[in-house]
């Protein structure tokens, strides 16, 4: 992977296009190889997106803005912290009146308790930095027809891989800020704001669509994007670690899983199964392959990997938030029992858990406690974005809902095959086979919670849960998080979710 390195010098724009913060929204940031000038010469955004190179700098960053978020200790725990998948270690101390306390981390306490703030959310620079890739992705869509220097093949591709981050982006977002599609039966209660121009073309105050439309734009994007991909990569690195037609359509089936689209999402789900050419890890693999320290799992489709600068010194991993090095040196989030008392006995995917003893205050009085550290994110991981297990669990989703229970037990046992977990030989429980499938498979890769608000479901949390609010009854308005205020005052236009 190229390294990357903060341009020194930035064009600083004073206008606002939707809910985006003002600040450096244009800049280009954190990218490589490019013009470093002195103040009183600073390159225009127009001279910088004037050829290709300059297109795929700014493309890079992207990716680089879009990996920031993936590993940022409030998005990168979210979904399995809120839907019980993951509870909080003891702190180590020196100080024997300390050690073995156990606390939530400040920055998600608020959303951890169901109760964030629109004043001062936990997540407020995920919703900015969001919209800042998004606008970032625009203004490549919006330059890249003018290269002289590039093919028509290489500008479809660059537009095919901004289309796919700006759909991808708006997607994430609608997860966090929008309640599930299903939520009214004809998906209009609100969306998001859909951005598809950049602050460059003026200020714009835009309001919030409806959860329909929403999506009707994504799927619009992410089908423009797969008719426009080649099998030319055009950046440095792994070619899962950027956008491409494979990866961009296990997007689309999960979207399609989302909107309760199930025969597109069989389709799709199943074009990707077919046809990628990438192959499920056999089970005699499947543990090593995830204990690799640099390396993704060989079904991964699409991961976020850590960049590295020029001394192979890699930058923040997800190591930072589920590591364990020694008794004294180990990070703060482990599994939960609940996650834990899922797994057979005989299921090898408990291999994954590293489970180790630690002090622990109960009733202020120190007692070794065993914790289970998830193997899946030691030494310098990446986030998974898309693997090929979730395409299997999404055809079967689909397929139950088509009534093709065969299909769908096939995919089922596929995976808990592989897993050496005991296989499903009746069809009256697939719905919950399935949910607990995809908990277990899919766990600490950002589902659970999502998961359970797509087949309304209620939040129990049980072991290790440290709020007053363990549980949630779906339907609620806190399923959804607060527009943050700061982006309410700068749009007149924007609504705040209800209950906040």
């Amino acid at each position: 992977m190229q390294n990357f390195k903060k341009m020194k010098y930035f064009k600083y724009i004073k206008a606002l296009k939707f809910p985006v913060v003002l600040a450096l929204l244009c800049s280009l940031q954190s990218c490589s190889d490019f013009l470093e000038q002195e103040p009183g010469t600073q390159t225009s955004i127009k001279e910088q997106l004037s050829d290709k190179k300059g297109v795929l700098t700014a493309l890079n960053g992207v990716y680089y803005d879009l990996r920031a978020i993936h590993t940022s200790p409030t998005f990168a725990v979210y979904s399995d912290i809120q839907g019980g998948n993951l509870k909080f270690s003891p702190t180590y101390s020196d100080d024997p009146n300390r050690n073995g306390i156990i606390t939530v981390p400040g920055d998600i306490e608020p959303f951890y308790s169901f109760n964030d703030q629109a004043l001062d959310s936990d997540l407020s620079s995920f919703y900015s930095n969001g919209y800042k890739i998004i606008n970032e992705a625009n203004l490549i869509i919006e330059f890249v027809d003018g290269l002289k220097d590039a093919t028509e093949t290489e500008k479809k591709q660059i537009k095919a891989e901004a289309l796919t981050a700006r759909a991808y982006m708006h997607f994430l977002l609608s997860e966090f800020y929008s309640q599930n599609y299903s939520y009214t039966a004809d998906a209009s209660h609100l969306g998001i704001v859909y951005s598809t121009k950049s602050i460059t073309n003026g200020l714009q105050y835009a309001s919030r669509e409806t959860a329909a439309n929403t999506y009707a734009h994504i799927i619009e994007d992410l089908t423009t994007a797969v008719s426009f991909y080649s099998d030319n990569a055009l950046l440095n690195g792994p070619a899962y670690s950027y956008f491409n037609k494979n990866n961009t359509k296990a997007l689309l089936s999960r979207v399609y899983l989302s909107k309760n689209d199930w025969q597109k999402a069989y389709d799709t789900a199943n074009d990707v199964i077919s046809n990628s050419g990438v192959s499920l890890v056999e089970s005699s693999n499947y543990v090593a392959q995830w204990e690799q320290p640099d390396l993704p799992i060989s079904e991964i489709l699409m991961e976020f990997t850590i960049t590295k600068n020029e001394e192979g010194i890699t930058g923040s991993s997800l190591a930072a938030l589920f590591g364990y090095t020694n008794s004294t040196t180990f990070q703060k989030y482990v599994a939960s029992q609940d996650l834990i008392d899922l797994y057979e006995a005989s299921d090898i995917r408990k291999q994954l858990f590293l489970v180790q003893p630690l002090t622990t205050l109960v009733n202020l009085q120190p007692a070794q406690l065993n914790y289970y550290f998830s193997k899946k994110f030691q030494g310098n991981p990446g986030y998974v974005a898309f693997r090929l297990s979730e395409q299997y669990l999404i055809r079967a989703e689909a397929a139950l809902k088509l009534n093709n229970t065969d299909q769908a037990k096939k995919d089922i046992n596929t995976i808990r095959a592989r897993a050496n977990a005991t296989v499903l030989n009746d069809s009256e429980n697939l719905q919950d086979a399935l949910f607990l499938e995809r908990r277990k498979e899919l766990c600490f890769e950002g589902h659970l919670f999502f998961d359970i608000v797509r087949n309304h479901k209620d939040v129990s949390r049980n072991d290790g849960c440290l709020s007053e609010n363990c549980s949630l009854t779906y339907p609620s308005p806190k399923f959804v998080l607060p527009i943050p205020k700061s982006n309410l005052n700068l749009n007149h236009n924007l609504k705040q979710n209800e209950s906040y």
